[in-house]
């Protein structure tokens, strides 16, 4: 088992039962520790509970303590970044009986060849009889919607996309091994994130925490992200003035946002986030 309980750090318990009507979950009743109750967990959450900057945007702290996770994300409504999503999907993960541990990565996805981002990314990984799974509900909407091996490199289907998890051959000055998590686009492999497998403990999230929140250089901060997949296999965007709903990768309805009154009637039917009428984000004029 992972050396960090539920509990690490504070003394407070996960409320399973309220996660699992936040997400509607449908899965095995038993919730017993299987490889299938996983699959069940991870399309329900990345189904259900939103990526989303908006608080960074309102100039709110981002609490990492479990009792702010849980009270954002599961009693308020909300969504969050991959602190959030991951932090309380491995506490949950946890409480369940799972050998969890959260690891560390660099997302490369937009990043230029000759520039390295800060590992600031937090996913999961679990392991079950012996085999490792990588388990993310927080990479916007480059996010999983099951389960992924961590010892092959064969591609994988998931619900909405094809990915693979592959080491590299080249060798490394740091004299760590590194994989990349990949996604197939138009039939081209493209990297979402980096890691080394590497622990990412409390104070680590909440030194990337701060970086993502408040450097002057996150791209967190000067524009509208938020993204949601479906269970049928679409995926919602919302990149400041343009929200996108497509599936298997091409857009069946996109809509360009002219106004404030619009993007919060947005928010509300196509993520289920609500702010009051007179809420600005303060980007591109909304």
């Amino acid at each position: 088992m992972s050396d960090e309980s539920p509990t690490t750090s504070e003394e407070h318990r996960i409320d399973v039962d309220a996660y699992l009507k936040r997400i509607n979950y449908s899965g095995p009743s038993d919730l017993a520790p299987t490889l299938e109750t996983l699959k069940h967990l991870q399309l329900a959450h990345a189904s259900a509970v939103p990526f989303e900057n908006l608080d960074v945007l309102l100039g709110r702290r981002i609490d990492l303590s479990m009792q702010g996770i849980e009270h954002k994300l599961v009693n308020s409504n909300r969504g969050g970044y991959c602190f959030e999503h991951n932090s309380l999907f491995l506490h949950v993960l946890q409480a369940l009986g799972y050998d969890a541990i959260g690891l560390s990565g660099r997302v490369i996805f937009s990043s230029p060849p000759d520039v390295v981002p800060a590992r600031t990314h937090l996913f999961n990984r679990v392991t079950l009889d012996g085999i490792p799974w990588l388990l993310d509900v927080g990479v916007g909407g480059f996010t999983p919607t099951q389960p992924l091996r961590m010892d092959t490199p064969d591609p994988q289907q998931t619900p909405h996309d094809t990915r693979r998890i592959i080491k590299s051959n080249d060798p490394s000055p740091d004299g760590f091994d590194h994989w990349f998590h990949q996604i197939l686009i138009d039939d081209e492999w493209r990297s979402v994130y980096e890691f080394t497998g590497e622990q990412m403990l409390q104070i680590d999230r909440e030194v990337g925490n701060w970086w993502t929140s408040a450097s002057p250089q996150s791209t967190f901060r000067d524009k509208i992200m938020i993204a949601l997949a479906a269970p049928d296999g679409s995926r919602h965007t919302l990149a400041t003035r343009k929200y996108t709903h497509r599936i298997h990768g091409n857009p069946i309805e996109e809509i360009d946002i002219q106004s404030t009154p619009q993007l919060l009637d947005i928010l509300d039917q196509r993520f289920g986030l609500r702010f009051p009428s007179d809420t600005k984000f303060g980007i591109d004029g909304l």
